[in-house]
């Protein structure tokens, strides 16, 4: 009795110091004060992110890229059945998930994306019924490791809790092998853009084939048990302009743009079904997200309409580039080096710019030189201007389509609402 009275009052005071921390965070200017709210509040509570999941049905969606959108659009589709905690600012690690378990105490379901270091734990942590497994890629060396040792330690997670459910996509050879052995998945055919870490299985290190049309996939080594590590038969698969699913074929109408936002979309709807949403009303629900964080937006500035694109690793930039509009008259690309981005750019060399021979290109950023060597070597012709919100100015009025990356775009956004306000103070 009085260890839960001590437990108790441990965790009222946590939320008390997170509260006061988020405010002052917000009145100094420093952020939304998510993350700070969630470390305090963890830092007095270590069982905080148990104690506010509990009783609660939680469904987690990880991997390389597409982890904001698809929580976003899983958020939506669950929102036709019930009330839904979230992380919608993509604070996706265990301060942001606190923070937003704090904010959603009443919420009956909880829908988060997590970083994928980061899912073990959390699964354990919120007792997940559900997992989202999109893609695995490699990302920054220095700031999320080797992606084979990813994949192995979200492989150990899912066999550990054979009870969850985890929707994952076969077109990824990586996510294949974590969810392969599991006894309760749905394999969604969402898409594999990116096949560059692909190459090899990786349970046997045999060589993967692929078919001429690139849908089906094997490796040319037999498992340990003697199966075949093949591609899945998918549940869910994108026809067309259509969704095909156990329930039927549904027209998949997005305001987003891409294909891999089609499978983003493909999974959230599986994802949502699985927890007891009505197909239709899902398809419908991701159909109306219109942006996530400010990606995909189009902000007006100085005679500019300043179209926003987030890309944070090869295959993200790879297909962030596909999205661009080429008719646009100018595109700025660019890429700060801090901590949050991974502050090793060897990526740069894995993108492929050389299809932009035919776009007036601007390199900005506070690596705006490495991508500068980048683009010269790739025959890019460009200019050089490191203020990301001068390189925009250096582009021709009209519309301007804008590719960064994670502290870029960030930065970026702050600096375009600034300059918003200051226009609409003279105004």
């Amino acid at each position: 009795m009085k260890s839960k009275s001590i437990q108790r009052a441990r965790t009222a005071v946590a939320v008390t110091a997170a509260k006061a921390a988020t405010v002052a965070s917000r009145a100094t200017g420093r952020g939304a004060g998510g993350m700070i709210g969630g470390l305090v509040a963890g830092f007095i509570d270590p069982s905080l992110m148990e104690n506010l999941a509990a009783g609660r049905p939680v469904s987690i969606v990880t991997g390389t890229n597409g982890k904001s959108t698809t929580t976003r659009m899983l958020t939506a589709a669950m929102r036709t059945t019930s009330t839904v905690c979230s992380n919608e600012g993509g604070d996706n690690m265990d301060a942001g998930i606190i923070s937003a378990l704090l904010e959603g105490r009443g919420a009956e379901r909880v829908v988060l994306e997590v970083d994928e270091l980061h899912v073990p734990a959390a699964a354990d942590k919120l007792d997940a019924d559900c997992l989202v497994l999109l893609n695995l890629s490699r990302d920054q060396l220095d700031r999320v490791g080797e992606i084979n040792t990813i994949e192995r330690r979200l492989r150990e997670c899912v066999q550990a809790r054979p009870e969850m459910t985890v929707v994952a996509n076969c077109d990824d050879v990586m996510v294949t092998s974590v969810a392969f052995d599991h006894p309760n998945v749905v394999w969604v055919a969402a898409g594999a853009g990116w096949t560059g870490d692909s190459t090899s299985c990786p349970r046997t290190e045999s060589h993967i084939v692929r078919s001429e049309d690139g849908v089906d996939w094997y490796a040319t080594k037999p498992l340990a048990d003697g199966h075949q590590f093949r591609r899945p038969a998918p549940d869910y698969w994108l026809e067309g302009e259509d969704l095909v699913t156990p329930q039927g074929r549904f027209s998949l109408s997005l305001q987003l743009p891409g294909n891999a936002n089609r499978g983003n979309a493909a999974q959230a709807v599986a994802a949502a079904v699985t927890g007891g949403a009505d197909t239709q009303k899902a398809v419908d629900a991701v159909g109306q997200v219109k942006e996530v964080a400010g990606r995909y937006s189009t902000i007006e500035f100085e005679g500019r309409q300043v179209h926003m694109l987030l890309a944070k690793n090869p295959a993200g930039w790879q297909e962030a580039l596909s999205m661009v509009d080429r008719s646009a008259d100018g595109l700025v690309i660019a890429v700060n080096g801090q901590v949050a981005d991974g502050e090793d750019l060897s990526w740069l060399w894995d993108v492929r710019f050389e299809d932009f021979d035919d776009v007036a290109v601007v390199a900005a950023g506070e690596r705006g030189t490495d991508l500068a060597v980048r683009l010269t070597y790739a025959s890019i012709e460009h200019e050089l201007v490191k203020n990301t919100l001068d390189a925009i100015r250096a582009c021709p009025p009209g519309r301007v389509e804008v590719l960064a990356n994670y502290t870029a775009f960030r930065d970026l956004k702050r600096d375009l609402a600034k300059a918003s306000a200051r226009t609409a103070e003279e105004a």
